[in-house]
């Protein structure tokens, strides 16, 4: 078995990495130099003009809040964790805090692409109403976190452990997420995987003996590891490494060298690195996805949130599919966009890589115009004001389906 070094690990972990790595491709497309994608430098400033115009629209007032799981639950200015107001009335900030923490992780990895002909009638309370996508899926896992799915305890619905983790089979999966054959699912065997892979990340305490291990227990741990408890700080990029290091096993079909997964890594020839890195680009797009996510959780129990700048953007379809719309990428083969590509080919490596670089270049315009630092305004609130809606809006103009300018044949746990 493949011994692997652990600098290596500690170094495809690092945000920095990501940038490096995908910066030192897009410095290769600059030159022309890339294998499928071509690089327009012209069409930046264009780019940059839509984005700020969609920012503008989204923020008129410039409080940009971060790209996270939250949003999706906060569709026409009504934020659907009223459904939980029973749940945080019962707790104080830290605990209602830990609620959230459980539900939005779940909820998180639940999300990836759906496909165009799957949505979720949320139908309880105040509401009634119908969403597809990234808003389907996030309304689905909030009702399925409030009904009990992911927990062992028929006292204590509203919290994840591994029992009830572990318990959810595809049936179980497919009926709480109300697909059925008029109404499917891309990637729902992928999501259980996920969901599964979770469970059996959760291990009990050295000295514990409780077979009921609870998400909760990892908030629990970064909040306490907070400089000066309540009102005090944590770094994002704990959590960024709390989530690397205790879950990167539970993505299916990661990188995997010896026995150690390293997760969101895609290979490409044309990258170099230290420590054995040769051809290896990090994105761990889901991981800084949830990250993002979590730090809003620790935020809403009253710490404060640092570092979030040093994380990167996300090279998923909406940020990708935007530069492509926009021309700053084209593919050097058109008859490529007509074909499905896996999502750890080398192809969709190449076009993950440059949008994470590409995403820099733009927010570098965007804090320019509007007059924000990097703390400021981090790639987590560039993509909310922002990147990832803009995509959305010029796929719709540009697609009958508003989906993605390359055809993806997505596994549910990447995109």
């Amino acid at each position: 078995m493949t011994k692997i070094d652990p600098q290596l690990v500690r170094y495809l972990r690092n945000p920095k990495t990501i940038r490096s790595q995908c910066h030192a491709l897009l410095d290769v497309a600059k030159d022309g130099g890339a294998l499928y994608f071509a690089f327009h430098e012209d069409k930046l400033k264009g780019a940059v003009s839509y984005v700020l115009e969609e920012t503008r629209r989204n923020y008129p007032d410039g409080v940009i809040p971060y790209h996270s799981r939250f949003r999706h639950l906060e569709m026409g200015g009504r934020n659907r964790l009223d459904l939980l107001d029973e749940v945080r009335s019962q707790n104080d900030k830290k605990e209602w805090g830990k609620v959230l923490f459980e539900m939005i992780f779940v909820s998180v990895l639940l999300d990836a692409g759906a496909g165009d002909q799957w949505s979720f009638h949320l139908k309880e309370g105040p509401y009634d109403e119908v969403f597809g996508r990234s808003e389907g899926l996030a309304l689905a896992s909030l009702q399925m976190f409030k009904q009990g799915y992911f927990s062992s305890s028929l006292q204590e619905p509203c919290r994840v452990d591994k029992l009830g983790l572990m318990a959810i089979n595809e049936a179980k999966l497919s009926k709480g997420l109300q697909v059925s054959a008029d109404n499917p699912l891309v990637g729902l065997a992928g999501r259980l995987a996920l969901l599964h892979g979770l469970g059996r990340s959760l291990h009990p305490a050295p000295n514990g003996s409780d077979t009921v291990i609870r998400l909760g227990d990892v908030y629990d741990h970064l909040y306490d590891s907070a400089k000066n408890g309540e009102g005090g700080s944590l770094s994002c990029l704990a959590i960024l490494d709390t989530v690397l290091s205790q879950f990167g096993d539970i993505w299916p079909g990661g990188q995997v060298i010896g026995e150690c997964n390293l997760g969101d890594v895609g290979v490409h020839p044309l990258v170099k690195g230290p420590f054995g890195s040769d051809s290896l680009v990090p994105f761990h797009k889901l991981s800084q996805w949830l990250t993002y996510s979590l730090a809003e959780t620790f935020e809403l129990a009253g710490l404060k949130v640092l570092d979030v700048e040093q994380l990167t953007g996300l090279p998923e379809y909406r940020n990708g599919g935007l530069l492509m719309d926009l021309g700053v990428l084209s593919c050097k083969d058109p008859s490529a966009m007509q074909k499905p590509h896996k999502p750890r080919s080398e192809f969709i490596v190449e076009w993950r890589a440059l949008t994470v670089a590409a995403l820099d270049l733009i927010a570098d315009g965007v804090r320019e115009s509007l007059g924000y630092s990097e703390k400021d305004l981090p790639l987590a609130k560039v993509l909310q004001g922002g990147t990832w809606s803009a995509g959305r809006r010029i796929a719709k103009k540009l697609r009958p389906n508003g989906g993605p300018p390359i055809t993806l044949d997505s596994d549910g746990t990447v995109f």
